[in-house]
Order: structure tokens, then C-alpha cells, then sequence
């Protein structure tokens, strides 16, 4: 791979003696990654199915390295959400940053989800994590990685920071950055991106790492928490976009990350940041900061949505009856023809781009209640009344998954599919066949 001359010499500088070994970084081959989904099952309990050949990333319970030759994205599990694929490094921020069930998190720039996911699963079906990205295609895929691990208490948005800042101020007791860079880091995993490397591309992602730190500043409650992340080496995206920010905010004070699995200090004075290299760890490169705010103050109060009335919601209400074995609490809320359940304590968002406000039930048509996947994703199997639950080996699973008409007998009306226990969509049984009601945008291909 032939590096810019420029950035060639900047790595020399920062690097020095290590240099070399950073090139030959490049010479070897990337490593593959997927995290386990804790909402479904424990990282133990998947470990010993020996379905993929895994070894434990260090810094991270969840993840796992598998062999590159083979294809976790076309197994059944995947489509269960019972992992997520991603590079090893990209798994520090969500691993570091401190969460705890029922705190507020939010996930500034979260497309296409691997970190929001990885924050939802911690939040354990507790508290509220707003996952945000600016780009509303990008944001897509970001909502589909949300419904596919099955996370109930997570709002979807599409919103600039500035907007969000207006809406949420002392919000949130956790924030993850992961800012827009230049991406160096990612050299060896995506060498098109070298093609795209210049000093302008540095000048434009400083200023706008500048202004999403603004705005989280202010979103975060005195006494929170924010991890700034970003995939690239360059001290003017890292050091320096971080050194800046703490002279402009003097309630903000770095927390040492601790140095160990092959990680470095940061650079100069910020020793208490982290440097993830190629040439040191099994990943690609990341930096990492981690920032508190000074004080201490209890949750913010918002004005939060009002439950639907019962009528409104009686279809939903009378296929809650037939279908699911406990009655679901909380607060249900209609959007155009859509159910929601939404998280405890969520403020209003109206007036804010939201592609989803909580768990999607389903939608509303004419007197009649269609579950969504969402829903089915979010389910267990011990909650449903009627599942039909195939073996991993069952041919049916993958004709499920195609959106085909498969065979089955049992008793009538709606069914939640499931492979070995994992929930994957619903079916209505009718003479014996399950009509397929898998979400045609999820089908396997």
C-alpha cells in the first residue's frame, strides 16, 4: 500500500523508533471481530456452542475474534441478533465508557450501531439510550441493528447535535463520541480510504469534533460522563481537539484510562488517554478519552408523553391476550399508525426527527393489530404463547428466513418463529403453514 508523503511523515514523528514496526502492521492480515448480544445470552454460553472458531478480545467481555474464511453474517444466529460483527478496537468506547442499567446514554454519531447496540445491551432493558446520526440514510441501518439485538428502550433519531442540545440540556448521564475523523486507523482494514487523505480532510474533521463536543457539553448533567473516540492518529483530531475543549471547559476533567491489553498513553500532556496501534494490539487504531463533569445533580425532569387510552389501543390489547403470556407496562403511545412502548422516563420529542420512539409494537390498521419485527426481536420465547421453535439444522429455518411459506402444524392464529429458542420474526399458522410475516428488508439473500 503506498501512503501519502505527508502522513508517512507525521507517523515518523509520532512514532519514532516504532515506525517500522507500524509498516509492517500493513503486511499483515486485519482481524475479524463479532460482540455477543447479553440480552440474549451470556458470552460464556456462546462460547461453548463452538459455532465459530473464537478466541476473547481482551478488552472487551463480549467480543470475540473468529478466523477470517468464516461467515458469521450468513448464520441463522446472526439473524437471531445474538451478535454483532465488529472490528476488535471499535469495541473500546462502548467497553470503557461506564454505563449502568437505568442511567440516560446517549450515541451522538451511532450509524451504523455497533457501539449504540453495544451501550443498549449494558443499559440491560433499563433507563433510555438515545442513538442519533445526523445522516437519516445512515441512520437506517442504525435503526435495524437496534430492532435486531432486540433493545426495547432505545429512541432512534436523526438530528445535528446543536438541535438536540436545544431540546435535552443536562440530560444525560452517559455520552459517546465517536467523532468524524480522517480515519488513519482504519488504513489496513479499508485502504480505499488512503485515496481520500488529505490535510483539508484533518482541518474539516477538527472543526466539526469542535462543535459536537460543544454540544454534548451541555447535554451532559454535572457529573456525568463522555468518552470521545475516533479511528485515526492524528494528534490534531485527537490531542489537540481534546486540549482545546478542556481549555474552553474547565468543569471538565479527563479520568485516566487504564493502560494495559497493548494500549498507550496519549501524547505530551494527556497521558491519560488512550492510543490503540495496529503494531500493539490485535486491532486497528483508536483513541480514546475519557471526560467527567464537575458537580453532582439529580435526573433533569422533561415533560414525558401521556399513555394512550385503553379504546385506542384495544386491538393491540386483544392480541396481547391471545398471543403473549404477561401484559406489558409502561407507556403506549401512537405515531401515525404505529404502537409504541415507550422507555420510562422519555421526554417529548416532538418537533425532532425521530425514525423510532421506543419499541415498535406494531402497527394499527382498521381494527386490527400487525406485530412488527421489532416487537418479535424484543421478545423472549418464555413470554409468547404460541412459538414454533425449529433446531439450527432445519431446513425451515433458512426457508423462513427467505420469506418462504413453511410447514408446520400446531394451533392457529399468529406465531413467533424462533431457532433454538432465539426469536427471528412471525408467522400466522393457517391449515397447517406458517404464512411468513419476516420483514422483507431483513430477508436473506
Amino acid at each position: 500500500m503506498e501512503l501519502p508523503i505527508q502522513y508517512t511523515e507525521k507517523m515518523q514523528k509520532l512514532l519514532g523508533e516504532e515506525y517500522p514496526r507500524y509498516l509492517e502492521s500493513f503486511e499483515e492480515s486485519r482481524y475479524f471481530g463479532l460482540r455477543v448480544n447479553p440480552l440474549k445470552l451470556m458470552p460464556e454460553v456462546f462460547l461453548d456452542q463452538n459455532v465459530f472458531s473464537l478466541t476473547s478480545v481482551p478488552w472487551c467481555n463480549e467480543g470475540f475474534y473468529y478466523a477470517g474464511d468464516e461467515r458469521p453474517a450468513k448464520h441463522p444466529y446472526y439473524h437471531a441478533g445474538l451478535y454483532y460483527l465488529q472490528e476488535p478496537s471499535a469495541m473500546s468506547p462502548g467497553a470503557i465508557l461506564p454505563i449502568q442499567p437505568g442511567e440516560r446514554v446517549l450515541d451522538v454519531c451511532a450509524a451504523p450501531g455497533g457501539k449504540s447496540t453495544q451501550l443498549g445491551a449494558r443499559l440491560q432493558g433499563e433507563g433510555l439510550l438515545v442513538a442519533n446520526d445526523i445522516s437519516a440514510g445512515r441512520a437506517k441501518a442504525l435503526l435495524k441493528n437496534i430492532e435486531l439485538f432486540g433493545i426495547r428502550n432505545a429512541v432512534v433519531m436523526s438530528e445535528p447535535p446543536e438541535r438536540l442540545r436545544e431540546r435535552l440540556p443536562n440530560f444525560f448521564d452517559k455520552i459517546l463520541i465517536d467523532a468524524p475523523c480522517s480515519g488513519e486507523g482504519m488504513f489496513r482494514k479499508e485502504p480505499d480510504m488512503v485515496k481520500s487523505w488529505n490535510e483539508e480532510m484533518l482541518a474539516f474533521c477538527q472543526k466539526e469534533q469542535a462543535k459536537i463536543l460543544e454540544a454534548c457539553a451541555e447535554m451532559l448533567r454535572p457529573g456525568g460522563m463522555m468518552l470521545y473516540s475516533t479511528c485515526t492518529f492524528a494528534v490534531e483530531e485527537n490531542e489537540k481537539s481534546i486540549t482545546d475543549f478542556l481549555e474552553r471547559h474547565q468543569e471538565f476533567s479527563l479520568v485516566p484510562i487504564e493502560k494495559k491489553y497493548g494500549f498507550s498513553a496519549g501524547i505530551g500532556e494527556l497521558s491519560q488517554c488512550a492510543r490503540l496501534y495496529p503494531h500493539k494490539i490485535k486491532g486497528e487504531g483508536h483513541f480514546l478519552a475519557l471526560m467527567q463533569k464537575a458537580g453532582n445533580s439529580h435526573d433533569a425532569l422533561f415533560s414525558e408523553e401521556v399513555c394512550e387510552k385503553e379504546k385506542d389501543i384495544l386491538p393491540y390489547l386483544e392480541f396481547e391476550k391471545e398471543v403473549l403470556k404477561t401484559k406489558l407496562s409502561g407507556t403506549f403511545k401512537i405515531f401515525g399508525d404505529s404502537l409504541y412502548l415507550l422507555p420510562k422516563g422519555m421526554p417529548t420529542m416532538k418537533g425532532l426527527r425521530a425514525l423510532r420512539t421506543g419499541w415498535q409494537l406494531g402497527t394499527l390498521k382498521k381494527g386490527r393489530f400487525e406485530p412488527s419485527q421489532a416487537f418479535a426481536m424484543g421478545l423472549f420465547k418464555e413470554e409468547v404463547t404460541s412459538v414454533e421453535d425449529f433446531p439450527l439444522g432445519d431446513d425451515r429455518v433458512i426457508r423462513y428466513l427467505k420469506g418462504e411459506t413453511v410447514e408446520a402444524d400446531g394451533k392457529e392464529g399468529w406465531i413467533l418463529v424462533c431457532v433454538d429458542g432465539f426469536p427471528l420474526g412471525w408467522a400466522k399458522r393457517q391449515g397447517g403453514r406458517l404464512k411468513n410475516k419476516y420483514a422483507v428488508g431483513w430477508k436473506w439473500e
